[in-house]
């Protein structure tokens, strides 16, 4: 089982797209389910409509999931389990306050040495908890540091080993009776059996705390992880919200389409794959996560911009046409003609909206353009680009860049671009609205 674990607290990065698509290759390859959890247990960072959002790129991405839920669904059995630790004495009530915790923090700090909770705190009866609760005194639950060092072998990172101290005395349940994110996080993939994780490096230091949790609940089954490395901007540092390519919805907007997208994010940091062009059933075939870089990979625009390209080519026609209100294979064949100077969907669109928006006829040519309107409105219907060339020489009497020039401005709203003759054939059933 595996899982796509995102947080509805933001625009959908493409870290957590990559994670995504791989966790979905994976389950795909071991013919194992997929499931989306919504982590949803921070409600001060939530974003109303986010979930929604993130379901709707799994969509366009063709990720099928088997189930979905919220997190947040799940609060009493996370309660549940965290009372059962403490009955069991795993855990232990802290009653420290923020102001004894931030100046233990402060001590810390002013040492120069990592923070480590100072275990001032106590264990309960059942009496005692009951005492507590009826008191008012806020209180929270912890978890008990480990007795020996947590190992994991990760598939991208290697061997990691994490020392008692590492791991320490963390909250999984707080004042307010939510539980933390890697108290969730771990009792959600052991109730839902999943046991293969990919996820960003940013996690790799909640591994050993939600291996600790599970071993705590009696969990012993094995779970497999791989931490993918960072994604490093074009100034080589780390891709943060800032970057305007670092969102999902930004690609987009700016004319990304998924196939590429998808194709691009699986080939980061993946040096051994036997094509640089594909689609994602063939990446199911042959990926493997174990050929993932254990280092940061850097976000290359213009490959990506190069690989758009070619997924525009291997596109059906007639599908790329409905990208701009057609159903017509014609119209995606003249889109296909502009690929060698555009590479996005926004390029496109805006080559495809000269040909078909009204023509600007003042300029230095504008004498020539109305006379040539004239004759293609009064011609008849000619299939051969040379012989409806030959036409508008002999009637307008225009040769050379005085026929050329005008020409091409009337049937593609720009001086320069494909071969006129590749051109014509594709719009010819459209051409008194696109010289007018």
């Amino acid at each position: 089982m595996l899982r796509f674990a995102p947080s509805p607290t933001g625009d959908m990065h493409i870290g957590t797209l990559r994670v995504a698509i791989l966790n979905y290759l994976i389950a795909q390859q071991r013919k194992e389910s997929f499931i989306v959890r919504i982590e949803d247990t921070d409600k001060a960072r939530n974003i109303e409509g986010k979930d929604t959002e993130i379901m709707q790129i799994l969509e366009k991405f063709a990720l099928i999931h088997e189930s979905v839920f919220h997190q947040s669904e799940h609060l009493h059995m996370h309660q549940t389990l965290a009372i059962r630790l403490l009955e069991e004495g795993k855990a232990f009530i802290c009653t420290c306050s923020d102001d004894q915790l931030d100046a233990e923090r402060e001590a810390s700090k002013a040492q120069k040495v990592a923070y480590r909770y100072s275990g001032q705190c106590f264990d309960v009866n059942k009496e005692e908890l009951a005492n507590l609760k009826e008191s008012g005194i806020p209180f929270v639950i912890r978890i008990k540091k480990p007795t020996e060092a947590i190992i994991n072998h990760d598939l991208i990172k290697g061997h990691i080993e994490t020392a008692p101290n590492e791991v320490d005395s963390f909250v999984i349940l707080r004042a307010d009776g939510t539980p933390t994110h890697n108290f969730a996080s771990a009792a959600d993939d052991m109730l839902s059996g999943v046991d293969f994780i990919v996820r960003g490096e940013d996690h790799l230091s909640d591994t050993s705390k939600q291996k600790h949790i599970k071993t705590l609940l009696g969990y012993d089954a094995e779970t497999t992880y791989a931490h993918l490395p960072i994604i490093l901007n074009s100034e080589g540092e780390k891709m943060s919200i800032e970057d305007d390519a670092s969102s999902v919805k930004w690609m987009f907007k700016e004319g990304f389409i998924p196939d590429a997208i998808l194709n691009y994010l699986v080939l980061l940091g993946n040096a051994n794959t036997p094509k640089e062009i594909f689609t994602l059933p063939e990446a199911i075939e042959w990926f493997n996560i174990e050929n993932i870089s254990s280092s940061a990979a850097k976000f290359d625009i213009d490959k990506l911009r190069l690989i758009n390209r070619e997924h525009f080519k291997l596109m059906d026609d007639k599908r790329l046409s409905t990208l701009f209100g057609f159903a017509d294979e014609n119209i995606g064949k003249l889109a296909k003609l502009y690929l060698e100077e555009a590479s996005t969907l926004k390029e496109l669109e805006s080559k495809i909206k000269a040909i078909f928006s009204p023509k600007d006829f003042e300029g230095e040519w504008s004498d020539q353009m109305k006379t040539l309107e004239v004759i293609i409105q009064n011609a008849p219907m000619i299939d051969d680009f040379n012989e409806f060339q030959a036409h508008i020489m002999k009637e307008s009497g225009l040769k050379g860049q005085s026929l050329f020039k005008p020409l091409s401005l009337l049937l593609t709203g720009a001086e320069h671009g494909p071969e006129l003759s590749d051109v014509y054939p594709l719009i010819k059933a459209y051409l008194l609205e696109v010289v007018s």
